[in-house]
C-alpha cells in the first residue's frame, strides 16, 4: 500500500536537507533562498525493522525486502498561499496527494540560514502554514456545504449526510480549528468526509529541526512544539537535519558509533517512521521462506483477505485461509516447523484481524 508523507514548512527551515538525508539522495537542492524546491521530489525509503533480520535468520532467507515509505519534498509555503501567493496553488495541490503531512519546524537559533519571517518562532511558523491550509478548506466548504444543504431539503439522502459532516468541518474551520477534529457520525459520513480531501483533515507529524547539541533531548523551542502537538492530537519528533545529512555520508559500519557519541540510540529516520506509523495507525506483517523474508504494511484492523490483497489481488479474490504465526512464537520455536509442532501455527479465516508482527502464509484458489 502507499504511504506518502509530504514534507512541508516555511522556506529555509530544513525541509530539503531533511529530505536528502532521509532518502540518501541529493534530488532536492538545498539552498538558502525560498523556492529552491520547485517540483515536488519523491524519495522511496526502506522502513527499518529489526524483526526482519531475525525472521530471515530463522527462515534461512537469501534476501530481505523491507516495506517502502515515500517522502515528498514540497515547495516552501509563504503567507497568502491559499490565494496563490508564491507557489501557493502548486503547494496546496501537492498536499492533496499525500496521506500525511510532515511539518518541519526550525527549532534552532543562529546559523547562516535566513529565516523567511525574520525570526525563529516554530509555533508562529506552524500557525502560518495551518492558517493557509484552513483558509483553503474554508473557501472550498463555503461553496460546497450550501449546495449540499439545498439538495438535502429536496430529500437527497447522500446530500443530507454530506451537509451534516461537512457542515461540522466548516464550523470547526470558522472557529480556527482544523477539519481533522471532525467526528463523523457513521460509516457513510466517514466515507464522505474522506472523499472531501480536506487539507486540514490529514494527520500531522511535527518534525523539530534542532541544532546538533539538542539532537538527543531537544530544547526550549522543540518543547513548545511538543506541547502544541499534544494539545491537538498530533505527533512530534526531534531531528537534527544536519546530523542526518552527515550520517548518510558515513560507512554503515561507522554509523552506530557516531550516533552513540552524540547520545543517540537511533537515526532521525527511524523516529520519523515510527511516529508516522503511529499517526496513520499502520502495522507490519511478514512473509518468510528460503528465497526471501519480506515486510508488508496494512492499516490496523485489516482482515486477513485485505492483507493478502496487499501482496496480490488474486490472493484476496481467491482467499481460503491464512496460516499465521506470531513473531515471538516464530523466533522462539525456530520457524514454521517448530511453531507448527508447538501448536503455535494458527489457521485463520476471512474474519481474522491481522496483528502487527504476524508471519503469514496465504492459501488461495483462483
Amino acid at each position: 500500500m502507499g504511504f506518502r508523507c509530504g514534507i512541508v514548512g516555511l522556506p529555509n527551515v530544513g525541509k530539503s536537507t531533511l529530505f536528502n538525508a532521509l532518502t540518501e539522495t541529493a534530488a532536492a537542492q538545498a539552498a538558502n533562498y525560498p523556492f529552491c524546491t520547485i517540483e515536488p521530489n519523491v524519495g522511496q525509503v526502506a522502513v527499518p525493522d529489526p524483526r526482519l533480520d531475525e525472521i530471515a535468520r530463522v527462515a534461512g532467507s537469501a534476501k530481505i525486502i523491507e516495506t517502502q515509505l515515500a517522502f515528498v519534498d514540497i515547495a516552501g509555503l509563504v503567507r497568502g498561499a491559499s490565494k496563490g501567493e508564491g507557489l501557493g496553488n502548486q503547494f496546496l495541490a501537492n498536499i492533496r496527494e499525500v496521506d500525511a503531512i510532515v511539518h518541519v519546524l526550525r527549532c534552532f537559533e543562529g546559523g547562516d540560514v535566513t529565516h523567511v519571517e525574520g525570526k525563529v518562532d516554530p509555533i508562529a511558523d506552524a500557525e502560518t502554514v495551518e492558517t493557509e491550509l484552513m483558509l483553503s478548506d474554508l473557501e472550498s466548504l463555503e461553496k460546497r456545504v450550501p449546495a449540499f444543504q439545498k439538495k438535502a431539503t429536496q430529500g437527497d439522502k447522500e446530500a443530507k449526510a454530506a451537509a451534516s459532516v461537512l457542515g461540522k468541518a466548516l464550523d470547526l474551520l470558522r472557529e480556527g480549528k482544523p477539519a481533522r477534529l471532525t467526528k463523523p457520525a457513521d460509516e457513510d459520513e466517514q466515507r464522505i468526509f474522506s472523499q472531501a480531501q480536506l487539507l486540514t483533515a490529514k494527520p500531522v507529524l511535527y518534525v523539530c529541526n534542532v541544532d546538533e547539541g539538542s539532537a538527543a533531548g531537544g530544547n526550549a523551542l522543540s518543547a513548545r512544539v511538543f506541547e502544541k502537538a499534544a494539545s491537538e492530537g498530533a505527533k512530534a519528533v526531534v531531528v537534527s537535519a544536519a546530523i542526518e545529512a552527515e550520517i548518510v555520508t558515513l560507512d554503515p559500519a561507522d554509523r552506530a558509533e557516531f550516533l552513540s557519541d552524540l547520545g543517540l540510540a537511533e537515526t532521525g529516520l527511524a523516529r520519523v517512521i515510527r511516529a508516522g506509523y503511529e499517526l496513520l495507525d499502520l502495522i507490519t506483517f511478514f512473509t518468510a521462506g528460503p528465497k526471501e523474508t519480506r515486510a508488508w504494511t496494512v492499516d490496523r484492523g485489516s482482515k486477513a483477505p485485505q492483507a493478502a490483497g496487499v501482496i496480490h489481488t488474486d490472493f484476496e479474490r481467491g482467499f481460503i485461509r491464512a496460516e499465521t504465526i506470531a513473531y515471538p512464537d516464530y523466533v522462539a520455536f525456530k520457524g514454521e516447523a517448530g511453531a507448527r509442532e508447538a501448536g503455535k501455527l494458527r489457521s485463520e479465516g476471512k474474519e481474522y484481524v491481522t496483528q502487527d508482527g504476524d508471519i503469514m502464509l496465504f492459501r488461495f484458489n483462483v
